[in-house]
């Protein structure tokens, strides 16, 4: 299937589609009794801690979409917090059997998904929910932290199982590019290492879901825009397949190639903290 742009509403169908994919493959994954207790690429987290997780963040998303049509403001604790905060948010669900922790994150997937369905035009970036960790956001945000939810979980098993140069495939990543560039990787900037910079760098991702960005970090912020030419004037550019890009943006691995300036690599490199 052809690039759709994933944060508009044109892309819903195909959105849906990849996690619904992504979604089986976790799930028969999950239904194997053997791999219950497998240690995945997340350090911390075996299997069970991963369902457990996905438990947490699409009850966490259920209940916030209801506060938000209620109108009641909720909190955020920020993307610092989060990596120790959904850690132990995670491995609290080792206490369920296994069936009953499978067969309730089954239900909140269905009822999550039956949210998705029901989104209209107007909702997909009219309707505000407040996300646990980074805010207020569109609705459309949350389809798509599915997809990482699913996707890349599904990754951190196979990882766990010896599957350890698998990639994520082409159209779950491609669906996931505009979210590393422009929420993700905006969002875990390490203010420290990032306090006194000026980068300009470049970010070219293959297929055809993939493109060119010129990235630049400045003052702490980091943004990227679609580069028309061939990054005249920056110091380093970053290639990457797009499973690589998502995987490296979620530092799973250091992935890609870069050219230019090895001091301005190393910095880059260095620049976002993991959530």
């Amino acid at each position: 299937m052809p690039p759709v742009n994933s944060m508009d509403y044109s892309g819903k169908a195909t959105v849906l589609e990849v996690i619904r994919q992504e979604s089986r493959d976790f799930f028969d994954l999950v239904d194997d009794p053997k791999n219950w207790n497998v240690q995945t690429r997340c350090t911390e987290w075996e299997v069970r801690d991963l369902v457990g997780h996905m438990i947490d963040v699409t009850e966490g998303y259920l209940t916030r979409w209801e506060k938000a049509k209620r109108k009641e403001e909720v909190d955020t604790a920020g993307l610092l917090v989060m990596g120790d905060s959904l850690n132990k948010h995670a491995q609290a669900f080792r206490r369920l059997p296994r069936e009953e922790a499978i067969t309730r994150l089954k239900s909140n997937y269905e009822n999550m998904m039956d949210t998705f369905e029901r989104l209209t035009p107007e909702e997909w970036s009219g309707f505000l929910v407040t996300h646990p960790y980074m805010g207020l956001l569109p609705t459309f945000f949350y389809p798509a932290f599915h997809v990482m939810d699913y996707g890349v979980t599904a990754w951190d098993v196979r990882y766990g199982l010896g599957e350890k140069t698998r990639k994520l495939d082409e159209r779950t990543a491609g669906v996931l590019i505009p979210y590393m560039l422009h929420a993700l990787l905006p969002s875990t900037v390490d203010a420290a290492s990032a306090a006194g910079q000026d980068l300009e760098f470049g970010i070219e991702i293959t297929g055809e879901w993939g493109g060119k960005w010129r990235a630049t970090v400045k003052d702490g912020k980091f943004e990227a825009k679609p580069e028309e030419g061939d990054f005249e004037g920056v110091s380093a550019i970053f290639e990457f397949e797009p499973s690589d890009f998502v995987l490296t943006a979620f530092q799973r691995f250091p992935g890609g190639a870069a050219r230019g300036d090895p001091d301005a690599i190393e910095r880059v490199r260095r620049m976002f903290f993991r959530i």
